[in-house]
């Protein structure tokens, strides 16, 4: 199947679990939820997620520049924002963005594996540390979704909290995961084994964990806000452990800037809290539109991506 077949008929899936999503919810209550929207809950929404991405930005540029492909501030926002917005229209979720992302930072500079391993490495790190407090907001909510599950709550607790120290823990052992995974001179490991082996590796992991650690709190917040807009008020705990059911089901390459997946997983993640599907899709259709409405600002302030990497992305 061709790869622009491909895309369409993930575009196709997303749409069709987002319409069975809202049947499910019932289109009118969606509709009136938005409708009674509080505008002041929303622009606080929106400018934690412009915060949040910016620091992202900051972050991969760190990241990069840590690689060996030089790139300034102003040119990693600029390309970090214009990926929110083929993100939001390209078919594959984060993919398209993150294509966009890697080939302009190769174009930037000489041709290395750098650029491509930095957007990589910066959307694991933000995956990282997304599971990390969704794992502590789980454990939190112990008395919640523990009898949700009909699990133990001190067992379901001990459960998070060691998953959740040994999935903190578990970039520390690169180093050695890259040796036995044949990170040798020539290997398509070998640019990321040289970088693990670097003396500063240890201060850039401790960098990367505190801005995802921000990046992640911002999108909480900013998902939070959207949820108060619609007057669904959860304590930070409850917060804390959806974002990582709904980020993560929002990135998967099945839909179209996320919409579908994101809204069922709002559904999922946040019924046990007691928040009625209409509510929940509602959120997610907030923070859909929170990434619509930066994708618009980055290209305002900043343009529209050449037409070279954008198509380069759209493969």
């Amino acid at each position: 199947m061709k790869r622009s077949h491909k895309a369409v008929w993930r575009g196709l899936l997303g749409l069709a679990l987002l319409a069975a999503v809202l049947a499910l919810a019932d289109p009118a209550r969606v509709l009136a939820q938005l409708r009674r929207a509080d505008p002041w809950w929303l622009l606080a929404g929106l400018l934690a997620a412009i915060a949040s991405n910016l620091v992202s930005a900051w972050r991969w540029r760190a990241l990069a520049r840590w690689l060996g492909a030089e790139v300034g501030l102003a040119d990693a926002t600029r390309w970090y924002f214009q990926a929110i917005g083929l993100n939001a229209l390209l078919p594959g979720a984060v993919v398209g963005g993150d294509v966009y992302r890697a080939v302009v930072l190769r174009r930037s500079g000489p041709a290395t594996p750098a650029p491509a391993w930095s957007v990589v490495l910066d959307r694991l790190s933000g995956l990282w540390m997304l599971c990390a407090i969704g794992g502590l907001g789980a454990a939190a909510s112990a008395d919640v979704l523990a009898p949700w599950l009909r699990v133990p709550a001190v067992v379901f607790v001990g459960l998070m909290l060691t998953g959740t120290a040994l999935w903190l823990a578990l970039p520390w052992g690169l180093p050695w995961l890259l040796r036995m995974a044949g990170g040798a001179p020539g290997g398509w490991l070998a640019p990321l084994a040289l970088a693990a082996r670097q003396p500063d590796f240890g201060a850039q992991l401790r960098w990367q964990a505190l801005a995802s650690a921000l990046v992640q709190l911002l999108s909480a917040v900013a998902l939070a806000a959207g949820g108060l807009a619609l007057g669904v008020r959860l304590g930070p705990a409850a917060w804390a452990f959806a974002i990582a059911p709904i980020f993560l089901m929002a990135a998967l390459p099945a839909s179209v800037g996320g919409w579908g997946t994101r809204e069922a997983a709002a559904v999922a993640s946040l019924a046990p809290f007691g928040v009625a599907p209409a509510a929940a899709v509602g959120v997610g259709v907030i923070y859909g539109l929170y990434q619509i409405a930066q994708g618009a600002l980055g290209a305002l302030a900043f343009g529209l991506p050449g037409r070279g990497a954008e198509e380069g992305a759209a493969e």
